[in-house]
This record gives structure tokens, C-alpha cells and sequence, in this order.
């Protein structure tokens, strides 16, 4: 059982988080935590609504046990890679790859507490492999892909075991 979930638009990035400290109605302290990336939450939300959807259309309920995550976070190329005829130029063809600013951690972690919000898996702990990569696409959006996790024995094992 795999769940695809295709989410449009930019992925955002989880920022630095700050906790504060406030008493609760019952007289208990609680804490809240802010995220300082704005646009994380519109983000999250989409995200959300991506998965509750997917995971209806699939019927698949909250996924247990060990899982494996693949993860394809697609940007737009920006126009100074395009001459006037809509081809890349020089500058686009020596960018393969959108190695810039968010980096994949940071969208990783805003993807799997939105995915944990959603009720995709009850904690992301759950996770125990991840494929992440950042790639040009016709557009923003990202593409999800959970699945158990199939048991192999890790490739820097492999050697240290011998033949």
C-alpha cells in the first residue's frame, strides 16, 4: 500500500522555532510554539488538505510501523534562465539543479509536521528511510510517496559485514 499525495504550489520551509511559556485556564503552564517562517502555515495547510485527500481517495487510514518516504520538491525556473524564444540559456543550462535557498531539510521538516498533522502516520519517528530531492518543474508543487519500509541491510553495513 503506497499513498501518493501531489500538493501544488511552493513548498515551504519549517523556520527557527520559538517557545513561549503561558498559564493555562487551569492554572498549568503550557507552552506555545511560533514559527517564524509566515507563510509556513498556509503551506502546512495545504499540505493537510493534499493528504486528507489522498488518503480518502486511497482509503487508506493512519499508516503504521516502519515507513519510507520519498519526497520530490519541484520549482520553477526563473525567467533569467529562458532566452526571448523560451529556451534555456547559457545560465539555465549550467543550473541542473535548484541549489538555492530553502534547503531540503528545512522543507522536509515543515512537509513531515504537516504530514503528522494530517494524520498520514502518528509521529514522523515513524519514518526510518527518506528520499528527498529538489528539482526544476513546470511549476511549484511537491510530490509525496509513503510506503513501508522494505528491511535491507544499510549499503555502509554491506562492507563491514564482508562478502
Amino acid at each position: 500500500m503506497t499513498l501518493t499525495i501531489y500538493i501544488p504550489g511552493k513548498a515551504q520551509p519549517a523556520g527557527s522555532k520559538r517557545a513561549f511559556p503561558f498559564k493555562k485556564a487551569n492554572g498549568k503552564l503550557g507552552v506555545r510554539v511560533s514559527d517564524d517562517n509566515p507563510h509556513a502555515r498556509s503551506w502546512k495547510g495545504d499540505v493537510i488538505v493534499a493528504a486528507a485527500q489522498a488518503m480518502c481517495d486511497a482509503g487508506i487510514d493512519t499508516l503504521h510501523g516502519p515507513l519510507e518516504l520519498h519526497v520530490t520538491f519541484l520549482r520553477s525556473r526563473p525567467a533569467g534562465h529562458f532566452n526571448s524564444k523560451g529556451q534555456l540559456n547559457k545560465k539555465g543550462l549550467e543550473e541542473a539543479f535548484p541549489a538555492t535557498k530553502p534547503d531540503t531539510t528545512k522543507l522536509l521538516r515543515c512537509l513531515e509536521d504537516a504530514l503528522t498533522e494530517a494524520g498520514v502516520w502518528v509521529d514522523d519517528a515513524r519514518v526510518v528511510t527518506q528520499y528527498v530531492q529538489k528539482r526544476w518543474g513546470p511549476s511549484d508543487s511537491t510530490l509525496v510517496r509513503v510506503l513501508p519500509a522494505a528491511f535491507e541491510v544499510a549499503p555502509a553495513l554491506k562492507s563491514e559485514q564482508g562478502p
